[in-house]
């Protein structure tokens, strides 16, 4: 028996129970209270279970992300399973769904439909009706939509690919504010591409992100998507001839970046000059750039100390998945490798770390203490256990017997410095719009990296071995 209603009352239960023969089995669908009485199911030994939304696999990521399928020999309706068995019902009538439809409004009305549905008046199904879009191509399952004119041709025009939480809300209105031309983003389901393109004015939204590849338009891509697939789009763009600009980390293993800089060597050889840059933005933060002036201008080794109170987050994130993500320390605690590298001016000579250990998946609270060629020392406090009213990134120099510290981009003070008390900004600012108008910058005059290329191979090398060091 199948006990559809919404109700905290225990009514339902029971009266299924009573209706139940013996042996018989209900299934919750819908919510209902939940006080069972023990002689309704003991009397006629009943079964009772509640309904997980589409069937076996919903909320397991290994099923709905990762693709694992369940043996078919064990697990025989999935959630899989179960929608294609209702739309291949659908598709030859067996299963005739016109009727529950009650009420039609064009999107454009969709208010209308939600004062419907939350008011008293009879409604059962609801459509939502939405225009009929132009598609400029389609193939192998993939759609490219048309969401704006074209753009005046640029200097520098880019593609984007992966349209995830930090793209839509950072990366891609930081570079829709540079001289570049905003062609096209691509997305694994469409919606949050066609979004992001909606919002900062990109001409196309596209399910085939090779194809941005294909585009002789564009000549450069900006990589957004999961840490996992961040070394085959590098290697991807720049065997195609375009410069990239990749979210961090570089790569997650020695094998990754070693391919990406043997990949990148071949093409110098060939004689193309392309841009490789990571988005390390904290060094190009204003509050670090005046960091950087003053600390040029000091003799002797430096100390300093990072420390990043980044609070907790669930295991089953994907950027706490060893093979999607590869935790945290890889895909954030680089920035702050690289800043510290950049503060210090010096390569890196060595490096060590302490890890806390805990039941995380993977280990998120760690220090990493850092040595530089000229004698500086720097430690990168990474810890996830701290409490949010603290500073969320703090940063402390120590130098020639005079301190400067840092909090959250915000507040600069200098202790012994002369020409600097002080350097306050209205609003937190870590330099993201700064590095994308760099790369642009740097494209459009034709110069080099931001970032030297042996820079990033270095710190990105360093973060690897501190990672794999965690385990």
């Amino acid at each position: 028996m199948l006990i559809a209603a919404s109700t905290r009352s225990n009514e339902p239960l029971h009266q299924a129970a009573q209706m139940c023969r013996k042996r018989g089995r209900i299934v919750l669908v819908g919510v209902a209270g939940l006080e069972l009485s023990r002689a309704d199911f003991f009397e006629k030994e009943l079964s009772f279970q509640v309904s997980c939304s589409y069937g076996p696999g919903r909320y397991d990521p290994e099923y709905e992300e990762k693709g694992h399928d369940y043996p078919v020999g064990f697990v025989r309706w999935t959630e899989q399973r179960n929608f294609e068995a209702v739309l291949d019902m659908m598709s030859d009538g067996r299963l005739d769904v016109a009727p529950l439809v009650s009420h039609r409004f064009v999107i454009e009305r969709a208010a209308s439909a939600y004062d419907l549905i939350s008011s008293d008046a009879p409604s059962l199904g609801v459509l939502l009706e939405y225009p009929q879009t132009k598609l400029v191509g389609a193939a192998n399952d993939t759609t490219t939509l048309r969401i704006s004119s074209s753009a005046e041709p640029a200097a520098v025009t880019l593609g984007f690919v992966g349209a995830g939480t930090y793209a839509n809300s950072v990366l891609i209105p930081a570079f829709r504010d540079t001289a570049a031309r905003l062609k096209a983003v691509s997305s694994a389901t469409g919606v949050s591409g066609t979004y992001a393109a909606r919002k900062n004015g990109i001409e196309f939204s596209s399910t085939d992100s090779d194809a941005l590849l294909a585009d002789a338009d564009i000549n450069a891509l900006v990589v957004s998507t999961r840490h996992a697939s961040h070394a085959t789009w590098v290697c991807k763009a720049l065997a195609a001839g375009k410069h990239v600009f990749v979210e961090k980390p570089l790569a997650m293993t020695h094998g990754e970046l070693s391919v990406i800089e043997n990949t990148y060597r071949n093409v110098i050889q060939s004689g193309r000059a392309p841009i490789l840059m990571v988005g390390f933005n904290r060094r190009f933060a204003p509050q670090i750039m005046r960091l950087r002036e003053i600390l040029g201008a000091a003799t002797g080794p430096k100390c300093f100390v990072m420390t990043v109170n980044a609070g907790a987050i669930p295991d089953s994130h994907w950027t706490q998945d060893p093979d999607v993500g590869g935790g945290r320390i890889l895909g954030e605690a680089c920035h702050f490798i690289d800043l510290l590298r950049f503060l210090a001016g010096s390569a890196i000579s060595g490096h060590g770390v302490s890890v806390m250990r805990s039941n995380a998946r993977v280990p998120d609270t760690a220090s990493i203490s850092l040595s530089f060629a000229d004698g500086s020392i720097g430690t990168v406090h990474y810890f996830s256990n701290g409490h949010k009213a603290f500073p969320k990134e703090r940063l402390e120099v120590f130098a020639q017997g005079r301190i400067l510290q840092l909090d959250n981009f915000r507040k600069l003070t200098g202790h012994g410095w002369p020409g600097l008390r002080r350097m306050n900004l209205w609003r937190q600012d870590k330099g993201q719009k700064a590095c994308a108008a760099s790369f642009v910058h740097a494209i459009e005059a034709g110069g080099g990296s931001p970032i030297g290329f042996e820079e990033l191979l270095e710190v990105s090398r360093v973060t690897i071995e501190v990672n794999e060091a965690l385990h």
